[in-house]
């Protein structure tokens, strides 16, 4: 057995050193560990990922503690993908999610890995899908993904979870936020945590107001719910459960159509973005070789032409091949 084959023997075992090692190898671009995840994406798609994205400060952590919590007492096995943002020093991640976590560490049943967002403002990385794709090969029952909350650009989440919440707080204004950003329009859950807090109930209140109206212009199967949650106090987190899980059974019913169609445009995102990836890296790499690149950037500096007229033709003449 060749070493590659080795490793994703080793994986669909459930074996965390080398789950953990491939991972690493993974964010830094490895060959090998490429070819491993190759063979390991066949054996996906059991998990059932769900994304937690809202704004800074909102306690996300901490309700992903309180649901990592919740699943272990269930006997479900978590896998955990904390998008952190990247250190301005280290370039790696800031494990702020870990050390709140930090008491799920020594429990087989979790694996949890922080991420670093690497200057990527659309909540997911590559690294990040690749993350998921080994989570669920190890068997993982969910998958909680965690984005580092920059507003809007996080909604690729929804392409990525079968079931994304959207949190809040109250006193933030996020109820205007999520009009301006559209983050109503992937929320599959709505959560006000930290519902202790004066303006709680408008809040929530507010949240219904604008499903309504959302559900009046778009006349979806499925309704967002909404739940009030104080996730350091552990409260209301049996009810958010509940909720994926109807949300889960939504997704199942009818041969599982919304699932499979859920599924579909996940695998649709990650295709896209390895494509701009490996499309983008290909090129810079040949115009940089081949020295068109600082061509081009003399030209821009001279004004003879403009980054915006460079590019166009650069991408039709890339085009053209």
């Amino acid at each position: 057995m060749d070493r590659v084959s080795t490793i994703v023997e080793q994986i669909l075992q459930g074996e965390v050193r080398a789950a953990a090692r491939l991972m690493r190898d993974l964010d830094d671009g490895i060959p090998e560990a490429r070819e491993v995840l190759k063979q390991l994406y066949r054996h996906s798609g059991r998990a059932h990922i769900i994304g937690i994205t809202g704004s800074p400060g909102v306690g996300k952590s901490t309700l992903t503690d309180r649901l990592i919590q919740y699943l272990r007492q269930e006997g479900r096995t978590v896998g955990v993908v904390a998008v952190d943002p990247t250190s301005p020093f280290s370039g790696g991640a800031i494990l702020g999610d870990r050390i709140r976590m930090q008491r799920h560490a020594l429990d087989e049943g979790v694996f949890i890995r922080s991420l670093a967002t690497r200057g990527h403002f659309g909540g997911l990385t590559a690294s990040a899908r690749a993350v998921i794709t080994v989570l669920d090969a190890m068997g993982k029952d969910y998958i909680l993904v965690e984005t580092v909350g920059v507003g809007q650009d996080e909604v690729e989440i929804a392409a990525t979870a079968y079931t994304t919440m959207v949190v809040t707080v109250p006193g933030l204004g996020d109820d205007i936020q999520a009009i301006k950003a559209g983050i109503l329009e992937v929320a599959d859950l709505l959560v006000v945590n930290k519902a202790d807090r004066e303006g709680a109930s408008r809040t929530y209140q507010d949240l219904l107001q604008m499903l309504d109206l959302q559900s009046i212009r778009k006349n979806n199967a499925w309704r967002p719910k909404v739940f009030m949650t104080q996730a350091k106090e552990d409260q209301g987190i049996q009810e958010l459960l509940a909720g994926v899980r109807e949300h889960r059974d939504y997704l199942m019913k009818n041969q599982g159509e919304a699932l499979l169609a859920a599924r579909y445009q996940r695998v649709r995102q990650e295709f896209l973005e390895l494509l701009k990836e490996g499309v983008f890296r290909e090129l810079v790499a040949r115009i940089t070789d081949s020295g068109l690149l600082e061509e081009i950037l003399q030209e821009i500096v001279a004004k003879r032409t403009d980054p915006y007229s460079a590019s166009e033709y650069l991408v039709k003449k890339v085009l053209s091949f």
